[in-house]
């Protein structure tokens, strides 16, 4: 089986011996040879696998002919692709033998040139992101057994490799995404079962409003860190900013200057919301400058600083703001954030090295907490009942719209109603 699932064979063992990139490349070989004669038996295989590098490159067809003799005996029964897979492995042990190099080092060789070797991944974020999946699926039915997932080692992305870890984040992340009768939960999952909780996964995960280029189902299962961890940190970004919408949080409304300006902040992506509030507070405590991203702008935390003297004034400590060392004032921060329940996402040392995501999942958590705007007053509610009467439609709205996001457009679609009226 090829195409979109990747090359498929029934057997795991011999299915981990090779990359996809490996496996398409025998496929090839194996039916032209098929074409060549209409059908290929043990002992066509001598000399037709010439062609195959390593084991054409390396053995004689005498060699080849002798090595499978001994292996099979019946020279008259048919090939079929796992029985070539398995040939050639044993072609290859035979070569790897004589050049003294191992077989299992080369093709580990392999499938790490394609995987980690040129990539790698923020020990903070994993660290981060195991922590947020451990508090949030702990009382999960299925994944309990397996929480919770220990930050220091690779455990993640291995629990990760039959897709249903995803596939309930997705669910926490945006509730009812995924109907979890469709999840394949058992114990041991065979390969088309793994499968297709990965397309559902990634489906479902493109429906909320993942970017998912460049990642398949393959690259879960040959657990390519760097991918499942971006799909992973994807997650839970929309999960932490889900708040940041007008009809679920109307009190963002008090960050409007004119109600002629409510349109333009209903079309802000959530992030772009989250830096209007922060600057709104920052305005308040007399900090002079604009926060514009999460990263260069929050390095010195004194904009933390700041933004928790407005939020929690219970808490405040002097010596935030007059200690001059920028490390030892992010400490001060986040001990001011542990006293208020909002100490998670990242460490003293992702505040001065200004870390991106985790800095706006700290920020959108604090939000979550404690977002310091007042309660819906009368002009608040009247400017509500502007928006339009949606209850009927929300259902078939949301259908569409998770549709026409699973379908990969490079636009976003936030509402259907709003987001298709250009055409």
């Amino acid at each position: 089986m090829s195409g979109h699932w990747g090359i498929l064979v029934s057997d795991p063992w011999l299915q981990n011996q090779f990359t996809q990139v490996e496996l398409r490349s025998l496929k090839s070989h194996f039916m032209s040879m098929r074409r060549e004669s209409g059908r290929l038996v043990i002992a066509d295989l001598a000399s037709k696998m010439s062609r195959v590098k390593v084991v054409g490159e390396n053995l004689s067809e005498e060699e080849r002919a002798s090595c499978v003799k001994d292996l099979y005996q019946n020279t008259e029964e048919e090939v079929d692709f796992e029985l070539f897979l398995k040939v050639y492995l044993k072609l290859q042990t035979f070569v790897n033998s004589r050049t003294g190099s191992s077989p299992k080092n080369s093709l580990a060789f392999l499938k790490a040139a394609t995987t980690t070797l040129l990539h790698t991944i923020s020990e903070s974020e994993k660290a981060s992101y195991v922590a947020h999946i451990n508090h949030y699926l702990a009382q999960d039915e299925f994944l309990k057994k397996y929480l919770p997932i220990d930050p220091s080692t690779n455990e993640l992305f291995e629990i990760a490799k039959d897709g249903v870890l995803l596939c309930k984040l997705i669910n926490v992340a945006v509730p009812g995404t995924i109907d979890e009768r469709a999840i394949n939960t058992k114990k041991i999952l065979n390969p088309w079962e793994r499968n297709e909780n990965h397309t559902l996964c990634l489906n479902s995960a493109k429906a909320i409003g993942c970017t998912v280029v460049n990642i398949g189902t393959q690259d879960f299962i040959e657990g390519r860190r760097h991918l499942v961890l971006g799909v992973i940190s994807q997650i839970i970004k929309i999960q932490l900013l889900a708040d940041l919408d007008l009809k679920k949080t109307p009190q963002l409304l008090e960050l409007l200057d004119d109600s002629k300006d409510m349109e333009e902040l209903m079309n802000l992506p959530p992030e772009k919301i989250l830096l209007r509030w922060m600057n709104f507070h920052l305005k308040k405590a007399g900090y002079k400058k604009i926060v514009t991203n999460f990263s260069s702008d929050v390095k010195d935390a004194e904009a933390y600083a700041h933004l928790l003297n407005v939020l929690a004034p219970e808490y405040t400590n002097p010596s935030t703001l007059a200690v001059k060392n920028p490390f030892e004032r992010a400490k001060l921060v986040l001990e001011h954030a542990d006293k208020m329940g909002c100490k998670r996402y990242l460490t003293a040392r992702d505040i001065v090295e200004g870390s991106p995501n985790l800095n706006l999942a700290f920020v959108a958590h604090i939000f979550q907490h404690r977002n310091g705007l007042s309660a819906q007053t009368k002009q608040q509610m009247s400017l509500l009942e502007t928006f339009p009467d949606d209850t009927q439609d929300s259902r078939e709205e949301r259908a569409f719209r998770l549709w026409m996001n699973s379908l990969g457009n490079s636009t976003y679609i936030n509402n259907v109603f709003e987001d298709l009226r250009n055409g």
